[in-house]
């Protein structure tokens, strides 16, 4: 028995050749991968394991991916060699006090790339800091059709005006989002939370469901109509509370898709539509994909049905939904009035579909305000080409001039 078991760690170690004794190379490690005018993060965390060697992962934060498992095949007290098999890449380098001069390799790419030790802190001056000037109470609702318990912040000015003051409900983007809409250390809901609050108009933000602290609630089925449930419950909630004057919805991307869900309903008194879609989800999806094509320099093309066949390799029962999802119907019935903004630059909502689609389907009124912002992508940011690969290296959260304008619509409603 003791032979057998000398034998396992025996090979144990020789499958870890980089024991963990205050290596050089353990910690974390941030790089600029360069290539075609881009540049992409990679960072490399290396710790030692229970068993006291060095293991590492990869993140690549510019792509939203964390925790890449990737194997150390080598590392002494001048040199390292990380390889990254789910991407068929390496990297390869000369430790050199805190930094590494290396090669990173990729598809028969060989790019050279200088790590840092320590990760790369963003700044993101637009995030506002406790204390604030206003109320900001933790609370929450319930979906009950959905079993669905949701968790938020109600912010509102402690000089607010019962039953007059405005409130919004703020609505993300697809994909599981928490009440600030978190994505790369920016918080755009938060932002837009505080400014509303600092100028007279409330707001509740919510983790949706299975995100956060909202519990219940199926997810991994959910579609579009399901997550209008949720905000519908909310919207139900700020009524019941007696405090507030008119209730709309202001909702981004998928978000401005259940303002109009809701909208169509009559349950809101007026729509705030940052980047919403106004053509069937197919078709928008499609010039997506196209148009992110485009900035990477190809040239090929996919059309509608192309699109939806790809996609049918998910089983995503949300995309199935938002591939048929035509908002036409919602709009026309739309009764509120509607601010519907995009930026000029949005590679994932293009403009000049989907916000020109909005206008020309909306009833005709005199208080909607469509409108098309030079210079700025998805997110409302300032931007270069609108790419989301630029989204986490711009340290604006969302433009001020769009902060303003919302404010200032929303009052010209009272």
């Amino acid at each position: 028995m003791k032979k057998a078991v000398l034998i396992f760690l025996a090979a144990a170690a020789a499958a870890m050749p980089c024991r963990a004794q205050k290596a050089p190379a353990e910690g974390d490690w941030t790089g600029k991968l360069s290539f075609y005018g881009h540049q992409l993060t990679i960072v490399f965390h290396i710790k030692a394991n229970e068993f006291g060697s060095l293991v590492c992962t990869m993140d690549s934060p510019d792509q939203s991916a964390t925790n890449i498992p990737a194997f150390l095949n080598f590392c002494s007290a001048d040199s390292i060699s990380v390889g990254v098999g789910s991407i068929g890449a390496a990297y390869g380098g000369k430790i050199m006090g805190d930094s590494i001069q290396g090669t990173f390799s990729q598809m028969g790419f060989n790019i050279p790339m200088t790590m840092h030790r320590g990760l790369e802190k963003l700044n993101r001056p637009q995030n506002p800091k406790e204390p604030y000037p206003y109320m900001a109470l933790e609370t929450s609702f319930k979906n009950e059709a959905d079993s669905a318990l949701l968790c938020g912040t109600l912010c509102y000015p402690k000089d607010f005006v019962e039953g007059k003051t405005p409130v919004v409900i703020m609505v993300s983007g697809s994909g599981q989002e928490n009440r600030d809409e978190e994505i790369f250390d920016h918080k755009p809901f938060l932002v837009i939370a505080d400014y509303l609050a600092r100028n007279g108009i409330a707001s509740l933000r919510y983790d949706d469901r299975g995100c956060g602290q909202s519990k219940g609630g199926d997810v991994k089925n959910a579609t579009t109509a399901d997550f209008a449930r949720d905000t519908e419950a909310g919207i139900e909630y700020l009524r019941s509370l007696g405090k507030f004057g008119k209730v709309g919805i202001l909702g981004h991307s998928e978000g401005a898709s259940i303002a109009f869900i809701l909208g169509a309903k009559g349950k809101a008194d007026f729509i705030v539509s940052l980047a919403g879609i106004g053509v069937k989800g197919d078709t928008a999806l499609t010039a997506q994909a196209n148009k992110n094509l485009e900035l990477a320099g190809q040239t090929k093309r996919l059309t509608t049905q192309q699109y939806r066949v790809q996609s049918m390799l998910a089983s995503s029962p949300w995309l199935n939904y938002f591939l048929d999802y035509d908002p036409t119907a919602d709009l026309k019935a739309v009764k509120c009035p509607v601010m519907a903004i995009n930026g000029e630059k949005d590679s994932q909502v293009l403009p000049e579909l989907n916000l020109m689609a909005i206008n020309e389907k909306l009833p005709s009124d005199k208080r909607h305000l469509i409108r098309r912002y030079p210079g700025l992508n998805h997110l409302f940011q300032h931007c270069n080409t609108g790419a989301p690969s630029e989204y986490r290296s711009i340290e604006e959260t969302i433009s001020p001039e769009v902060l303003s304008d919302i404010t200032t619509w929303i009052k010209t409603l009272e």
